[in-house]
């Protein structure tokens, strides 16, 4: 920190380092043979048991100074990169400092622009490190080529608890590829697949993976495009999997009939506990569908359903209203009554239904007023006004003729001078 405040990264004294036991020595050595300047954010923190240095313009080179002391550093447990534009080398780097540091257990390098390399190489250090538990690698530009290292690594780390694969381009054959990692995984218990391109074959092969996963809790395939097919095999699978607990299947495509086989397999489940169906075109008669499942599954642990943007209509809240008598501790979230947002005929006000009776019957409103006075008189009582309306066949509430004689007793006597 400089003398005005501000953090530098300029004028680093190596003197104050009396030994290299932090790496200190060794990073300002590896700096200077990168050619990158030395990150005194780093310098200051490698000792933390969490690091995060999210948005530091690192690059390849700045990954590879930094990759240097973190192969013997035992203080840090939990390492963030993220968005630091690492490219391939750069995550090279790190997933090499990664097979020897066995003190890491977390590590987030998403938004780094890896591609295929970086995954390479990421895939390549899964298959050895056995530490790691969490690993986030979203938005990496991951395509169908990063599947098959991909997959090896869900194969043979057992370790893996969490890994995050979202906002990635992965599309069919990388789901056909990673579907059939997933059912042989045994080890990860989160998985997050969503905002990517599986549909068709590749989103069928996902969910046959899930059928045959035993370990999975988390699922998030959120922002793909399931559909009518993924979703009815995504039924088949939570008919069989009695592990998953979370399963977000939001803005997938899927229509009312996907919907309806969906619910088929939550008939028979007894785990699922959280399904997020928001943003889907099923419309509220796929919802009814879902509720009516769960009405007809007593072991159902289904506690919240999440059907957000999707307006329901009176069957779905009538539904609604006994499914929560048998559970109820259920939550459920939906885009409004399609009842609330029809537009009714809006009443005819006092006035407008009396000029109406006026102009049906050719006459004048003095004419009228005439034949309701008994005495012919230019005034009349609110008792002569409502005997007259109701002998013409107007229908007025109480309510109706007390506006009425407000708006025409101008001098509020109580009677209506015409």
């Amino acid at each position: 920190v400089g003398d005005d405040g501000w953090e530098t990264d300029l004028e680093i004294e190596e003197a104050k380092a009396p030994s290299d036991a932090t790496g200190r020595t060794s990073y300002l050595g590896a700096c200077k043979k990168y050619g990158v300047v030395p990150i005194s954010f780093f310098l200051r923190h490698m000792l933390d048991c969490e690091l995060v240095m999210e948005h530091h313009g690192l690059g390849p080179k700045g990954a590879k100074a930094l990759s240097v002391p973190l192969v013997s550093n035992t203080s840090i447990l939990k390492l963030n990169l993220r968005d630091n534009w690492l490219e391939g080398n750069g995550g090279a780097a790190i997933a090499e400092m990664l097979k020897e540091n066995c003190y890491i257990t977390e590590v987030d390098l998403s938004d780094n622009k890896l591609g295929y390399k970086g995954a390479q190489a990421i895939s390549a250090m899964l298959k050895e490190n056995t530490s790691l538990v969490k690993v986030l690698l979203s938005g990496n530009e991951f395509d169908d080529r990063t599947a098959e290292p991909l997959a090896e690594a869900f194969m043979t780390n057992q370790k893996l608890e969490c890994m995050d694969l979202s906002h990635n381009v992965l599309g069919d054959k990388a789901g056909e590829i990673l579907g059939n990692a997933i059912g042989e995984n045994t080890g990860m218990k989160e998985l997050d697949l969503s905002w990517n391109c599986l549909r068709g074959k590749g989103a069928i092969a996902i969910a046959k993976g899930l059928e045959a996963n035993i370990f999975l809790r988390v699922l998030d395939l959120s922002y793909n495009g399931f559909g009518k097919g993924g979703a009815a095999a995504l039924g088949e699978a939570v008919k069989v999997n009695n592990v998953v607990e979370e399963l977000n299947i939001s803005n997938n495509r899927i229509s009312p009939e996907g919907a309806v086989l969906f619910a088929m397999g939550l008939r028979e489940n007894k785990t699922l506990r959280v399904l997020n169906m928001a943003r889907n075109p099923m419309q509220s008669a796929g919802c009814y569908g879902i509720l009516k499942a769960m009405q007809g599954n007593p072991a159902t642990a289904l506690e919240s359903l999440d059907f957000s943007n999707i307006t329901v209509n009176k069957d779905f809240d009538e539904l609604y209203t006994a499914v929560k008598e048998l559970f109820t501790n259920l939550e459920v979230k939906h885009g409004g009554n399609a009842d609330m947002f029809s537009k009714k005929k809006p009443k005819a006000d006092p006035l407008t239904k009396l000029k109406q009776y006026v102009k049906e019957n050719k006459l004048q409103l003095v004419e009228f007023f005439e034949t309701v006075g008994e005495d012919r008189s230019t005034l009349i009582t609110r008792l002569e006004f409502q005997q007259g309306l109701q002998k013409a066949g107007i229908p007025l509430s109480e309510q109706e003729l007390q506006q009425l004689m407000d708006f025409l007793d101008k001098d509020k006597n109580g009677e209506i001078d015409f």
